[in-house]
């Protein structure tokens, strides 16, 4: 029943989205199939409405951030979550899981493949908002610690292989110097490049830019989160509280395609996206212009290469 159903769907993908290469629709027809699976839900979910969901979610962290967290953070706010499951040092995302476990010391990327669990699985025109609501971060983590004397800007940048291929989303050293030695006067600028000990990988393998040091000798201006998190291990439970906590306080992020995007997408104010085009599907279907700014509000603007970053700075910051 499933796979005619899904062939079925691939064929209303083609007739409603003709313009759409064809390997693209594949994606349309799993997000149809994913919301169509809620049916089986009704009763659960808008009559008996008792705890009995289990989200249990090990895929990639940026499939979990747009569409499993405001999934998870629906069926909380409808009584309906009884557990939620995910990778290690994930608990501070499921704050509001009464029963929450860390299970998985790995993400693996096929996972996200026929997860059908959610009403939004994977890449779309178009997202169902039914059952996702937002996880309110920054209400969550503001705090007073980490407030400096001068707004924050957070450089939020990545290193490593994408879609098997040298890394292609990222800020060099050059590209760094510019904007530090540019807007250091107005903003404290924060930079974040999680190490692989910090986080929990995927199939990225995180490779060495050689910029911390380089920032620390020739910028020291600059707060480094890794410093951070050395400052406040007894504060924080891990790399991913510190990330919320320090994003909670900011309003002008910096961020990379993926994962480190739709991070930085969840606490308002702008979000300049660093995503280059001829790899992720998010321009394909337009998502920097519907998921992204839905995650909290914030005001995306997309660069397309490192030009466009300098020109949003220049115009917004």
């Amino acid at each position: 029943m499933q796979r005619f159903m899904l062939k079925f769907l691939y064929v209303v993908a083609t007739f409603k989205y003709p313009g759409i290469r064809r390997d693209l629709r594949y994606f349309i027809r799993d997000n149809y199939f994913s919301r169509l699976n809620q049916i089986r839900f009704v009763t659960k979910d808008y009559i008996a409405r008792k705890k009995y969901k289990v989200i249990d979610f090990h895929g990639e962290f940026d499939q979990e951030l747009r569409y499993v967290l405001p999934f998870a953070y629906w069926h909380h706010l409808n009584g309906t979550l009884k557990q939620t499951i995910s990778c290690t040092n994930t608990r501070d995302f499921y704050f509001f899981s009464e029963h929450h476990t860390e299970q998985y010391e790995k993400r693996v990327w096929q996972a996200g493949y026929e997860y059908y669990d959610v009403p939004n699985m994977t890449h779309s025109p178009t997202f169902d908002f039914s059952k996702w609501t937002r996880v309110p971060f920054k209400k969550r983590y503001q705090n007073e610690v980490f407030v400096f004397d001068k707004p924050m800007l957070m450089i939020a940048n990545k290193y490593n292989i994408e879609w098997d291929k040298p890394p292609i989303n990222f800020l060099d050293i050059p590209a760094l110097n510019r904007i530090v030695s540019t807007y250091k006067t107005k903003y404290q600028i924060v930079y974040n490049r999680p190490l692989s000990t910090q986080i929990v990988l995927d199939n990225s393998e995180i490779m060495d830019l050689n910029e911390h040091q380089w920032l620390r000798e020739n910028h020291p201006e600059v707060i480094l989160m890794h410093d951070l998190f050395e400052q406040h291990k007894n504060m924080v439970n891990n790399f991913n509280h510190l990330q919320l906590m320090v994003y909670a306080n900011c309003n002008r992020f910096i961020s990379m395609h993926g994962g480190t995007a739709a991070l930085a997408s969840y606490f308002g104010g702008m979000n300049i996206i660093l995503s280059h085009p001829g790899g992720g599907m998010e321009h394909h279907f337009n998502e920097y212009a519907t998921i992204f700014p839905a995650l909290s509000g914030a005001q995306i603007l997309h660069a397309k290469n490192t030009d466009d970053v300098f020109r949003y700075l220049s115009e917004y910051y």
